[in-house]
């Protein structure tokens, strides 16, 4: 069993000691901490630690992921200091990029919320079961108890967005509170008598705000501004009264007139491209969802897609962004993982397998994901797999969702209508996750980790020389660094493939071997090579130097060009790369090593352009 003090006291240890901790806390699986200085972080330590399954830095938050006991490893981390539970409000200012930002800020946003939605969301899903089994008569006070209860959040979610976006936009979250109720006060509704309304020649547009997600974000944003003058300008003997005065009437009035309005016509044209999509490829969302949520849940983007999913409840009654492609993807991940446990030698992978795999049919993958999956890879590729073809069915099938609810076994009542065979389809698309999910495993096998040992040795005998193997030579000098030290997960679990980091001492990239260029990215921060041996390569400068558009990067050749070994591909500005905030670490991977007996690294320390970086055993 989990020492949960022991790992709370080891984990504030090495995030750097209490004085390093703005706040902490947690969702259905993850430690959520906004940290003073990511450098006083001991990653590879938190990463040994028993019972943390995966690590993620994204959006100004350091997340540790520990599985569904992370909320009593947060009540013990909160014995051990004082620290602020600001429900990711302090995510961290220093986001590059307008898209980071909007994705850091809904993220931020709608994460501490999941769990009220989820809950009514299952209130509705068993009021379905009940009507559907006759148990209940609609007319019933029971029936009629349980609706009001069920909509409660979903009548009101403006003010609960209000509250949870004020923390993240740094402004009263009460008085956010009390802006959110302004759209669905009474009295608001009243004033539409088939007149036109106004304040003070001011026109106001009368629109239902209840169950809105875009307009109230508007407001609540605005109202940071407002509030920061009102403070402002506020004599201190004042300010108690004066700054909510300001803040109020002045918000209010620009949100009724303008930002409201504004945001009902985001949200109606949001819900026109969703209809769009669903009425002309309704399967793609599934396929894509049920495909590539893993990735979507490494990054967190999967807390992106939540106010579409709302807009869609609110204006179709019912849901397909999430759902059924969750549904899709998680079912297949539990499989997956329940897979691995079923066929491995190993007894503790066993055992981890199938306490995992039952937590992820319930709907919680993370364990199943970091713990399993996405360490074995293969059985990763197989839940991909099994959750595509599922999420096909399910889009070609066209199921909904009717309530929100975490996408797993006991998520089946959220799919029942008057029209039973929604239900029967979410039925079947489990049935084809499972079975797609289990020919996929079959087909692929994994590695199972106790052969581990005595495959290390057949890889040290082939050290020394191997007839056949192909060199690739270092595309810049520096220092190596294992991949393994790569603060992205896309690189450190080998997700692309086998390779290994630089940290460059030149501003300059050359082609590693004789070969052509297959990708030359726009932002020119990564190039794809293929060798005339059939060795594909990616060089991929620094961390996150996308949000860069290409500046500081200078593209000396073109996609499609012959290239020899030497040429120069690439120049870029270390200093100013560094200066704009990013880490210029640079990984080197083979993209196709599946395709090889073997990728082994060098085990220099220090390398130049002309020594060997890699060889590939065919």
């Amino acid at each position: 069993m989990m020492n949960y003090r022991k790992l709370a006291e080891d984990l504030l240890r090495l995030v750097g000691g209490e004085n390093n901790v703005a706040s902490v806390t947690n969702c259905m699986t993850r430690l959520r901490f906004n940290l003073n200085d990511m450098k006083n972080v001991d990653v590879d330590g938190i990463r040994k630690q028993e019972g943390v399954q995966g690590l993620v830095n994204k959006n100004g938050q350091f997340q540790v992921i520990i599985g569904t006991d992370v909320s009593k490893v947060c009540d013990e981390f909160h014995k051990l200091g004082r620290f602020g539970e600001n429900d990711f409000s302090n995510a961290s200012d220093k986001e590059t990029g307008l898209v980071n930002k909007a994705l850091g800020a809904i993220t931020a946003i709608f994460t501490p919320i999941i769990p009220a939605l989820a809950g009514s969301g299952m209130i509705k899903a068993v009021l379905a079961l009940l009507r559907v089994s006759g148990l209940v008569n609609v007319g019933s006070q029971t029936f009629i108890y349980l609706t009001f209860v069920s909509d409660t959040v979903f009548y009101f979610l403006p003010v609960i967005i209000a509250f949870s976006a004020a923390k993240r936009f740094k402004c009263s979250p009460y008085l956010a509170a009390v802006l959110g109720a302004a759209l669905l006060h009474p009295s608001f509704a009243a004033l539409n008598q088939g007149t036109p309304v106004s304040f003070f020649g001011i026109p106001i547009t009368m629109i239902s705000y209840a169950s809105s997600v875009v307009p109230i974000l508007l407001i609540i944003f605005a109202q940071s501004y407002i509030e920061r003058f009102a403070k402002k300008i506020s004599p201190d003997s004042v300010k108690i009264f004066l700054v909510p005065l300001i803040t109020i009437l002045f918000t209010s009035l620009i949100g009724f007139s303008l930002l409201g309005p504004m945001g009902n016509l985001i949200g109606r044209g949001l819900a026109v491209g969703m209809n769009f999509i669903n009425d002309r490829a309704g399967w793609l969302i599934p396929v894509i969802m049920g495909t590539f949520t893993p990735f979507f849940v490494m990054t967190g983007m999967h807390y992106t897609f939540a106010p579409i999913q709302q807009i869609q409840y609110a204006t179709l009654g019912y849901g397909t962004i999430l759902g059924p492609g969750m549904l899709s993807s998680n079912i297949a991940q539990a499989t997956s993982a329940l897979m691995v446990a079923l066929r491995t030698k190993n007894k503790e992978l066993r055992q981890l397998g199938l306490s995992s795999s039952m937590t992820a049919f319930m709907g919680i993958t993370e364990p199943a994901l970091y713990g399993i999956n996405l360490k074995l890879k293969k059985p990763l590729y197989a839940a991909m797999i099994g959750g595509g073809f599922a999420g096909l069915y399910a889009g070609l099938s066209g199921i909904r969702t009717y309530a929100s609810a975490t996408a797993g076994l006991a998520a089946i009542p959220v799919y029942i209508s008057d029209d039973l065979s929604n239900v029967r389809n979410a039925v079947i698309t489990i049935a084809v996750s499972i079975t797609a999910t289990v020919i996929a495993s079959v087909v692929l096998g994994f590695k199972d980790s106790v052969a581990e040992e005595g495959e290390e040795e057949v890889k040290s005998s082939r050290t020394s020389s191997l007839v056949g193997e192909l060199s690739i030579m270092s595309p810049v000098p520096g220092e190596v660094i294992p991949l393994s030290e790569v603060r992205d997960d896309v690189f450190s679990k080998e997700i692309m493939g086998k390779g290994i980091a630089i940290l460059p001492s030149e501003g300059k990239v050359y082609s590693p071997f004789k070969g052509t260029v297959e990708a030359l990215f726009k932002t020119k921060h990564a190039i794809g090579l293929k060798s005339t041996d059939g060795v594909e390569v990616l060089i991929h400068v620094g961390m996150d130097t996308v949000e860069l558009e290409g500046k500081h990067f200078t593209s000396k050749i073109e996609q499609g060009s012959s290239v020899n070994a030497g040429d120069l591909l690439l120049e870029f500005d270390m200093e100013m790369i560094k200066k704009a905030g990013y880490n210029i670490i640079t990984p080197v991977i083979v993209t196709n090593s599946g395709s090889f007996m073997d990728v082994l690294p060098t085990e220099k320390t220090v390398i130049r352009l002309t020594d060997t970086l890699m060889r590939v055993i065919p």
